[in-house]
């Protein structure tokens, strides 16, 4: 079983992954910032590093994919090959940050993978505001992340909207203005019980 949790930056979208996993006993897999050669270098300088960031979190992601579908274990994934496709390379796209020839390439690429691999069996998006996400961002402290721009975590904020709104897929919302899952037991239990109907039922055995 594939479940995934989408959201934009500073979301939460990691803290969840691992309380979930560590909640359920299921297999995190997660994003990794640590070691990706252009993310830096593309809040720098967007323009000349958006293709070659976007095709390297593509290639990460569909991997991940492939691999997750072989899977036995129950594996949840901090975020999915969908945002890539669906929320950042058509924002940077819009904003003037991609070329349209690059743009078409990606998403002639995005197209083959996708028709190679099935959705996630449960997709969790985290819903927050910009203030929100501006707060966790900073919060946190990421170097590289002290150059990114309001109108940027704007963007993808509606595109996210936009794709969540036609998603056709399971899936469960999390309004994270309001459910403050980390620190309050009961926003975490509310999650979790979510979870549970979708997943298993509302009841035992059902």
């Amino acid at each position: 079983m594939h479940i995934a949790v989408a959201g934009n930056i500073g979301s939460g979208k990691t803290t969840l992954t691992k309380m979930l996993a560590s909640h359920y006993g299921w297999t995190p897999k997660f994003e990794s910032v640590d070691f990706n050669p252009y993310l830096a270098d593309f809040y720098e300088d967007m323009e000349r590093w958006s293709f070659n960031l976007q095709i390297y979190f593509l290639n990460k992601r569909f991997k991940d994919v492939v691999d997750i579908s072989k899977q036995d274990d129950i594996i949840i994934q901090d975020r999915t090959i969908y945002e890539d496709a669906r929320i950042f390379a058509p924002n940077l796209h819009a904003m003037g940050l991609m070329s349209t020839r690059d743009f078409e390439n990606y998403s002639d690429l995005f197209d083959l993978m996708m028709s190679l691999v099935k959705a996630p069996d449960l997709m969790i998006y985290l819903r927050s505001s910009i203030p929100n996400l501006i707060a966790q961002i900073q919060k946190r402290g990421r170097e590289y992340e002290r150059s990114i721009r309001i109108d940027y975590i704007t963007g993808l904020n509606q595109r996210y909207e936009d794709w969540i709104a036609g998603y056709k897929n399971r899936l469960l919302i999390v309004d994270v203005d309001n459910i403050k899952f980390e620190n309050k037991p009961e926003d975490f239990q509310y999650i979790t019980d979510k979870i549970d109907a979708e997943l298993f039922g509302l009841f035992p055995g059902e």
